[in-house]
């Protein structure tokens, strides 16, 4: 897979208006990020995950360093447009992006500011209300719908846009478990089956466990990088980060430490079940 994302030490300084002091929030950032891959960024609040997000498509312009989205540097002003064309961008209220009375308007909503032709913005529109599970509820008003579907139809908006990546910067913190399950069902279903490469800000674990990638963020600057099962095993990093573990993770690393022969490299319920069970039946075969 070929990269789509760049940065090459990515600082970004932000400087208070009333005080005029100048607050470092990102530091050094270098990473790339493949075509079709998911990839979770996790840090506790303050750590520049979102910072780090907006930096994506172009709402945050680096201090210093370098950001490319393709083979587009994202500080060329005259570039904005196919940038922004690139790279959708899903926030943590939907109630923000609704734009229309009604659903698919709102969809056709950016397509229409992209000049994009009526017919095809009818495809559009059709198309990303599919990918969503929103078809149904195509002339609804957005403010009769459930958190979750409120937040499906904001990705089916930037869907229309055509974008060969989506940036979610939490979107699902104001949600309930169903909305959650909604929103993360969607995109993993959005990652596979069109190849679409996503970057999920979270503070969910269980979310971040469906990703590639894991990365953390810690004071501006990245402390981890690998896949989920190389990041929350290690229990005791990750707290003193600030972040939790999934809790099955969490459960296998304290019956490892309290002395059970168990392997506590597991992500889900269901594993974390399984390595219990194997364990039980090793204790009465030996008893």
């Amino acid at each position: 897979m070929d990269n789509i994302i760049r940065t090459e030490n990515l600082c970004f300084n932000y400087t208070d208006d009333e005080t005029g002091e100048t607050t470092c929030v990102l530091k050094d950032i270098s990473l790339e990020i493949k075509r079709g891959e998911f990839i979770a960024v996790l840090g506790h609040n303050g750590s520049g995950k979102s910072t780090f997000a907006k930096h994506l498509n172009a709402i945050l312009i680096p201090t210093s360093g370098k950001v490319w989205v393709g083979d587009i540097d994202t500080s060329d002003e005259k570039r904005l447009y196919d940038i922004r064309k690139m790279v959708g961008m899903v926030f943590q209220n939907p109630d923000n992006q609704m734009v229309a009375n009604i659903v698919e308007d709102d969809v056709a909503f950016a397509p229409e500011n992209l000049g994009v032709p009526r017919e095809e913005i009818r495809k559009r529109v059709d198309t990303a209300l599919a990918a969503v599970n929103m078809s149904e509820f195509a002339m609804h008003a957005p403010h009769m719908l459930s958190g979750g579907q409120k937040q499906r139809v904001a990705i089916a908006g930037v869907l229309a846009m055509e974008p060969e990546i989506i940036v979610l910067d939490e979107p699902t913190a104001m949600l309930d478990p169903n909305g959650r399950r909604e929103i993360i069902e969607t995109v993993k279903r959005l990652n596979k089956e069109k190849n679409m490469t996503v970057v999920m800000i979270t503070h969910y674990m269980e979310e971040a466990v469906e990703a590639d990638r894991v990365i953390v963020i810690d004071n501006g600057k990245i402390e981890m990088d690998a896949p989920p099962i190389e990041v929350f095993p290690k229990v005791e990093k990750m707290k003193s980060l600030g972040l939790d573990t999934p809790q099955a993770t969490e459960l296998a690393f304290l019956l490892k430490k309290n002395g059970f022969d168990i392997d506590s490299n597991v992500l889900s319920v269901g594993e974390c079940a399984d390595k219990i069970e194997q364990l039980w039946k090793r204790v009465m075969t030996n008893d």
